[in-house]
This record gives C-alpha cells, structure tokens and sequence, in this order.
C-alpha cells in the first residue's frame, strides 16, 4: 500500500497549517507575513493523503509536464526590498539524516541539475540545501507592477498596514490554466543599477502565458484605481472596479506590442545560465512592485506505489528505507551574511511547505 501524507504551508514552521485537503484540487492557499505575500498550490501524482485517499491532478496530463510528478506553484511579492541573490530556495531539516549508500550520486545528479546549489546534508545538527530562487526554479516569471497610479503607495503598504485590494484581489486566479512558462521580459525593470543591461530589446508581446497576463492585470489596475477614485472612497470601491478589470482580461482582445529593453532571457535555461553568475544576482532586487510566479516540478521523486528517488542510469533508492518520519521540507528563506553557532544557518523564512508521514490513527486534520 502507498504511504500516506500530509502536506502543510505557511510562513515558518511554527505558523504551518494543514493543506493536505488542497493538493491535486488547483486551490491556493493563501500565506501572508511582514515579509511575503502570496499563495502556493501542490501537486503531488498519485498522492495519497492521511485518511487512505488517492487524488491525482490533471496538471500530469498536460502535454508540457509528462514525466512530471510533484509541483510546488507559487505567486507572491516580497514586502520588503531583497537582492536576488539573497532570496534562496530549497530543503531545510531539524536533525541529521540518515544518508543511504550511494548518496553520493544523488548529490552529484542534483549539482549537475543546479550548479548554484550549496548544501551541508552531512550536518551532525541541522541539514540544508538551498540554491538562489531565481536561478534553480525550472519554470519563473516576473512582473512590475507599474507606478502611476494615485493608489500605489496605499497598495505596497504591508497587509496588516491597509485594507484595500491585495495581491490575489487584482491579479487573475491562481494557478492559471495553462502550466507557468518563463517571462522575465520585465526583469530588467529590477535592475539595481537602471545602466544599460546586456542586450538589446525585447518585446512584450500578447502572449497567454501567466506573467503576460499579470502586465496586463497590473495596468488595468492603475486605470480601475484611478477611475474608481472619482467616484469612491472606500477601499471596497476600489476593490470591485479591480475585480472587472481583471474579468475582462478573458475577453480575447488583443495588445500592442511594446518594445522595452531586456536582458534577452527568452527561455529558462538562458534565465539559469545568466543568474548563475552571483554578480548578476546582486545586481537585481525584488521587493513589493515585483510579482514572481514559480512552478518548482520534477520527476525524479516518486509518492506511489512507495516514496522513492529515480536518477538517471537506473540508480534508485528506496526512500521510505531511510525517512526516519522528519518533515521534508522545502523553504523560501533569506541568505545569512555570517553563520552563527546555535542559530539556524539558514536567514529568515518567507514561506515554508512540508511533506509528512501520515498517521495511520490520526483523524481529519483540521485546516485553517
């Protein structure tokens, strides 16, 4: 019989609710701090939950994701300015592992995956592998939201700080119908340094896919906010004329094409290439204008008919022989400028998500 999990999401480990209802459902759930705001949807092929039920999704029938078996989707914005080579993402744990043999050529295949890859999993206290978010995601896409509007300042403010539309309220639902494909046309737009960035120009074109759809959401916003200002002052007001922006982004009418100067990363495996280099990392910073949608998807773990580790060659593990039942957990976090003993050695988390063993006698889990 297949394990049975549980899939939790937050800000931190400590704030983790149970999202085990929403994998394989396309139903975001919502994660909101001082720091990040945003959603998270999981897929898991063949996933069986906690209470013996088996769910699949029909994002593994999608002719772009075949051999694909988890996902983790996510959009959000960061609340406070970060220069992306300190945004990281990848695996955090609480104590050692218990490494099988042959783990060596695990982590080989995963630095030959991702090269910017850095990681202590022989720590005798707490394990780690993280990578820069911006150069290990197989699919990303980036947005600006534009400047302009009379409303701005009211909407970049944290959530605790304003009561008006959020992140989910303006852009179209999460996740989009159609998988994520790279769009880092407005990257540039990021630049800490507004100099001139390498190569010449690039087009942002009517496209379908998400981020293209987001520039498109995100200037309707600035009209809807500035025409709703004329005629209502409360944030709900601003809020419904966001909301019929937005629902006529499905009309099919079609947009100029609009020629801007870009860094040229037509495809994801020039946006690796080009952000593995530490000094272009430092010279971009997201913060509270800048919506970044990831799909972090692969098809070397299996979660039916056992939880196993396939690489290439036919080297396989399996992984429940060794799960000594510790979370597995897959983080979001800040680079820490100096290692501290006793501290994590890992900065401050933006969002968490954590795959468990369910138990067996355990009733319906309780989400909030």
């Amino acid at each position: 019989m297949a394990p049975r999990f549980r899939v939790l999401a937050g800000a931190t480990p400590e704030t983790m609710t149970p999202i085990t209802s929403k994998v394989n459902t396309n139903e975001a759930h919502r994660i909101v701090s001082e720091l990040f705001e945003g959603e998270v949807v999981v897929n898991i092929k063949g996933f069986t939950d906690s209470e013996g039920q088996v769910k699949d999704s029909d994002y593994f029938s999608r002719e772009d994701r075949q051999g694909i078996t988890w996902s983790l989707q996510v959009r959000g914005r960061f609340l406070k300015s970060y220069s992306a080579d300190d945004i990281l993402f990848g695996n955090t744990f609480d104590r050692p592992l218990k490494l099988p043999w042959g783990s060596g050529a695990a982590l080989k295949f995963m630095n030959y995956m991702d090269p910017t890859l850095t990681h202590d999993l022989s720590s005798s206290t707490k394990p780690w592998a993280l990578s820069p978010l911006v150069s290990t995601m197989p699919h990303l896409a980036h947005a600006r939201i534009p400047s302009g509007s009379p409303h701005e300042r009211d909407f970049l403010k944290p959530d605790s700080d304003f009561s008006g539309p959020k992140i989910h309220d303006v852009l179209p639902p999460f996740p989009p119908s159609q998988s994520l494909v790279d769009d880092t046309s407005q990257i540039h737009l990021a630049l800490s340094d507004m100099g001139s960035p390498r190569g010449s120009s690039s087009s942002a074109s009517s496209s379908t896919s998400s981020v293209s759809s987001t520039l498109s959401v995100a200037h309707s916003f600035t009209s809807a906010v500035s025409s709703s200002s004329k005629k209502s002052k409360g944030s709900s007001g601003r809020a419904s004329k966001i909301k019929d922006a937005v629902n006529g982004l499905h009309t099919g009418r079609k947009r100029k094409k609009v020629s801007r100067p870009g860094l040229d990363l037509e495809t994801a495996s020039q946006r690796r290439s080009y952000f593995s280099s530490a000094e272009h990392r430092q010279a971009i910073h997201f913060g509270p204008k800048d919506v970044i949608t990831t799909d972090f998807c692969y098809g070397f773990l299996e979660f039916s008919p056992t939880l196993s580790l396939r690489l290439p060659g036919g080297i396989s593990f399996d992984l429940m022989r060794y799960w000594d039942r510790q979370p597995v957990r897959f983080v979001c976090c800040e680079r820490k400028e100096t290692a501290v003993e006793g501290e994590d050695p890992w900065g401050a988390l933006f969002w968490c998500v954590a795959i468990e063993v369910g138990d067996e006698e355990e009733g319906p889990e309780v989400e909030q």
